[in-house]
């Protein structure tokens, strides 16, 4: 019996372009569409827009792991509030969710946890990816501050730095810049102390 071997398509394969006309176009999502998504994916939502961010790397998880872990000591003992990680929504204003890596509800704020995503948050960090840095160091910073989120964490592998931000009426001030061999701290949450130099040697493999 003679076997025939399948051919070969002669041209590249195409993505399954036709799957993606199921979806709403650009800039007609609506809430309720966005949140109908079901993917292993942070995938955000802005103004009818949706935002699909590349996957995270061993590096970026590690720090997240690190911030999580040292956060969750602190709150827990004394039941101060909720603190998870993304994937994970929060709802900013009407029209707008993103994904922080991590995120924090004081105990007292708890009804504004929901099971579907969250109505903001007191405490948000976010680990800086190198694709977009503009991401997290601008877009983000006024985003939270105009959603009245209390303090902002910028975590940044590439300079190795954490940026501490107090909201302080419609804007952030700089709490303070922590580096290696410095321990960043929190003015929401008094006792809260993070060491820079093991919060970047966390990523090392």
């Amino acid at each position: 019996m003679t076997s025939i071997a399948a051919e070969k398509p002669t041209e590249p394969l195409e993505p399954a372009w036709d799957i993606a006309k199921l979806f709403p176009p650009q800039g007609t999502w609506t809430e309720r569409e966005y949140l109908a998504i079901n993917a292993n994916r942070v995938v955000e939502f802005s103004e009818g827009t949706i935002e699909v961010l590349d996957m995270p790397t061993t590096t970026h998880q590690m720090i997240v792991a690190f911030l999580y872990g040292a956060l969750l000591s602190y709150v827990s003992p004394g039941r101060l509030g909720r603190v998870l990680f993304a994937p994970l929504r929060v709802k900013l204003w009407e029209g707008k969710f993103r994904e922080p890596d991590i995120v924090f509800m004081l105990q007292e704020n708890s009804g504004r946890i929901g099971n579907e995503y969250w109505q903001g948050a007191d405490l948000v960090m976010e680990v800086v990816s190198d694709d977009d840095r503009r991401r997290d160091l601008e877009i983000k910073r006024d985003e939270y501050a105009r959603a009245g989120i209390r303090e902002y964490w910028i975590v940044d592998p590439q300079l190795e730095r954490v940026s501490v931000l107090a909201l302080e009426k419609d804007s952030y001030r700089l709490h303070g810049e922590f580096t290696r061999g410095q321990t960043a701290n929190s003015p929401l949450l008094g006792g809260f102390q993070m060491d820079v130099t093991l919060t970047f040697d966390s990523a090392r493999v």
